[in-house]
């Protein structure tokens, strides 16, 4: 079985550390690769800051016009090999081809963006600022910038950070989740074949150790983060207090409104992908759907209809959702409902033993449906990063409003309605950085940054368009002034 490698450097490079982990396929629990573990991996990473370092001043004196020509170049390649990637995807993070289709764009749509960071960095000037003085803003890179992304968008992440911190000048270091490793292999592959200084993007396995070494290391400036609250938390307190600047995108708990008079049918269809799409792994998966006024009966039996035709299997094969990453996920969504369940929730519909011929030892979910469930319960302040969906009603937009508001996560909000005054209402005043308005999954294109508030992110700029290009760098203010000598009076 292969051990997995490091990008070091400019060449491939064997881990200092000899402890390694299996990375599995969750559909048939198949191990694909060893990944390197333990606390050895921090000596990678110091050499991989190092070399970083050395190839950032270089970097940093390109032109960006000259910068962004390899970002033309990786979109190419990714491009190129979209299809192989979205096979590697689906593989090692279980979701259907189609979903790892769809991540691939949104990581080359990213790399379009940053295409333009000749224009999104340019900075300000005042001539005459006073008598005979210009003043200036420019920006400038940080030096070795780094992330460290989740399992659930193994393609996709890496690129709400990376072509934007080259293209501003920066060295660039990311450290995948162990889970899923072997899509950055790929990737790296790809930009293996760039013209760049060797050391300028490196890629490093392991697990907390490895992530401790980036947040202590004294050369690394910046941390971008995607996972979960207590460790997006964690990362932003142990990075910004080793002096680092860090963007840390946390979990969600996402409510979705139906108002009376939202088109029942497309409701019924947006949200039952956007609950069940990718197995219900992403941050911006609705989880609580709350039927406003009396026509909570009509649209539950709908929806219900709806998701009861899902069909769940391998992602390779024909079918709507794939599984979810690990045994213990599985275990822990599972323990979940049932305590929705013995805490008073109707079972509207049971996705546990789901039984998938040819894959029994996967880590399968059937699309989950439970009823009225209790406020102040578990499963409904908990994220569940899963295929569940709670099921609530309330008398009007107002309360459905204050139960939006009140939620420690602040990842996304979502209506459904005709009505504009209704809608404008909810724009304005739902607390969340994300606001669908008849859209089941409000995530960003790649010019918006990927907004979040309250425990769902942590920090000041977030990922993707002009965010990451100020995140990226620093100001500097420069006051000038030149007296014409040859106007003195002598």
């Amino acid at each position: 079985m292969d051990i997995l490698k490091n990008y070091i450097d400019g060449q491939w490079s064997a881990s200092a550390s000899k402890e390694t982990i299996p990375v599995y396929n969750p559909a048939d629990q198949n191990i694909l690769a060893q990944v390197p573990s333990g606390s050895d991996t921090v000596k990678d990473v110091d050499r991989a800051v190092i070399k970083a370092q050395n190839a950032y001043k270089e970097w940093s004196k390109v032109p960006v016009m000259k910068r962004v020509q390899v970002l033309y170049q990786l979109k190419a390649l990714l491009e190129e090999h979209k299809e192989e990637l979205a096979v590697i995807i689906t593989n090692e993070s279980g979701k259907t081809k189609a979903e790892s289709l769809g991540e691939i764009q949104r990581a080359i749509e990213n790399v379009e963006v940053a295409c333009g960071t000749p224009m999104l960095m340019a900075g300000d000037i005042i001539e005459d600022i006073a008598r005979g003085i210009d003043e200036m803003m420019i920006r400038q890179p940080l030096g070795v910038a780094a992330c460290i992304t989740p399992f659930n968008f193994p393609g996709m992440i890496v690129f709400w950070f990376l072509p934007y911190a080259i293209a501003t000048g920066n060295a660039f270091i990311v450290k995948p989740s162990e889970k899923v490793p072997m899509t950055m292999m790929k990737v790296f592959e790809l930009i293996d074949a760039l013209d760049l200084p060797k050391g300028l993007i490196s890629l490093v396995h392991g697990g907390k150790e490895s992530v401790d070494g980036l947040l202590e290391h004294p050369l690394v400036k910046s941390i971008s983060f995607v996972g979960s609250t207590p460790v997006a938390r964690y990362i932003y307190s142990k990075g910004t207090a080793n002096g680092k600047r860090v963007q840390a995108q946390g979990g969600a708990k996402n409510p979705v409104v139906v108002l009376p008079d939202a088109d029942k049918e497309m409701s019924s269809r947006i949200i039952a992908d956007s609950v069940y799409g990718c197995a219900g792994q992403r941050c911006l998966a609705a989880s609580t759907i709350i039927t406003v006024g009396d026509e909570k009966g009509a649209f539950k039996e709908s929806l219900y209809e709806t998701v009861k035709q899902r069909t769940t299997g391998y992602g390779l094969n024909d079918v709507d959702m794939g599984p979810v990453i690990t045994p213990e996920s599985k275990a822990r969504i599972e323990e979940l409902i049932q305590k929705g369940v013995d805490e008073g929730a109707n079972m509207l519909l049971d996705g546990r033993k789901a039984k998938i011929e040819g894959y029994e030892k996967g880590n399968f979910i059937n699309p989950t449906i439970l009823e009225n469930v209790a406020l102040d319960k578990e499963l409904i302040k908990t994220e569940i990063f899963g295929p569940v969906m709670s099921l609530i009603s309330m008398k009007n937009i107002e309360e459905a409003l204050q139960f939006v508001n009140n939620g420690n996560y602040g990842n996304m909000a979502c209506l459904f309605t005709t009505s504009g005054a209704n809608a404008r209402k909810f724009r304005n005043e739902a607390d969340a950085g994300n606001i669908g308005i008849n859209i089941g999954v409000a995530a960003p294109m790649a010019q918006f940054p990927f907004s979040g508030w309250k425990d769902s992110f942590f920090g000041d700029l977030h990922g993707q368009g002009k965010h990451a290009i100020e995140f990226f760098t620093q100001t500097k203010v420069v006051i000038e002034r030149w007296p014409n000598i040859w106007s003195r009076k002598f």
